[in-house]
């Protein structure tokens, strides 16, 4: 069976795509965004046993030199993950594809279809692919929710199966591209295009956060590298929120109102037609 570690399943939420959706997250990215609100997604868990001994409700101990979690004893309380020397979560299930789709099938008839994300989800394209046929299979849709790091032209199965992508464009200049997640932004261009000519994109996003993200460069970015695409697709403009962020941006301020405005009105001037900022 393929298996993939996931991080956790939302029921149902209307965040990850349109309409209420079953949303599966799952573990490992492949870059380390300074403003990332779940840190604790990006590695795996080497079971160094520091969370342990400080978890209020016995949720966690080692079993054959391995962190075991006990979901029936666990409170959510995220001790565990603060405590990390690596901001990981012990709270990872390998689960296989058939496992994933027992969760998801709880939430029929209530969803319309299901979002997986990360972490970065196409670390697990095979895994992914096979989740997805299994939930077409039963009338569900498909969404990847993805950082565009990993090549989708080189996935064409798991396309063939895929309603669309929700693509966060995260910068555009290199140099901030690098200085923001420790890694380069060129292969983001690359799906950009290959999504747009495959009409795959979902939706666009752009987390706004002045003297880090380089926002109006990367929506005239945008409109100048896909030109007669992008219209029509979904700008969402999400303000830079702390919550959940460690490092050195985790006391940083938000954008006030009037700078998410002005991104918006770049974002029409450049012809964006649909702009939401959340």
């Amino acid at each position: 069976m393929t298996c993939a570690p996931v991080n956790r399943i939302i029921p149902l939420s209307v965040v990850d795509g349109p309409g209420n959706r079953t949303a599966v997250f799952l573990q490992g990215c492949n870059i380390a965004c300074a403003y990332c609100h779940n840190p604790e997604t990006q590695h795996s868990c080497i079971s160094c046993g520091e969370c342990v001994g400080g978890c209020p409700s016995g949720a966690l101990g080692i079993v054959d030199g391995k962190v075991s979690w006990d979901s029936a004893r666990c409170i959510m309380c995220d001790r565990c993950i603060k405590t990390c020397p690596r901001n990981a979560s012990p709270k990872v299930k390998q689960m296989s594809v058939e496992e994933v789709m027992d969760e998801i099938r709880r939430n029929v008839p209530f969803i319309r279809g299901i979002t997986v994300s990360g972490g970065e989800c196409m670390l697990h394209a095979g895994f992914v692919e096979e989740l997805f046929r299994a939930a077409r299979a039963e009338g569900l849709g498909t969404l990847i929710d993805s950082n565009g790091t990993v090549d989708f032209s080189r996935h064409t199965g798991l396309m063939s199966v895929t309603d669309g992508v929700m693509l966060d464009v995260k910068s555009w200049d290199e140099d901030a591209f690098r200085r923001l997640t420790g890694a380069s932004g060129a292969m983001v261009k690359r799906n950009l295009r290959y999504l747009a000519e495959t009409g795959r994109i979902e939706e666009l996003r752009i987390v706004c956060l002045d003297g880090e993200v380089d926002a109006e460069a990367v929506i005239r970015g945008i409109a100048e590298t896909i030109p007669g695409h992008f219209r029509d697709i979904p700008l969402k403009l999400i303000r830079f929120r702390p919550h959940g962020v460690r490092g050195r941006l985790e006391g940083h301020a938000a954008p006030d109102d009037g700078t998410m405005e002005r991104y918006k009105a770049t974002a029409i001037q450049n012809g964006f037609n649909k702009v939401i900022i959340r």
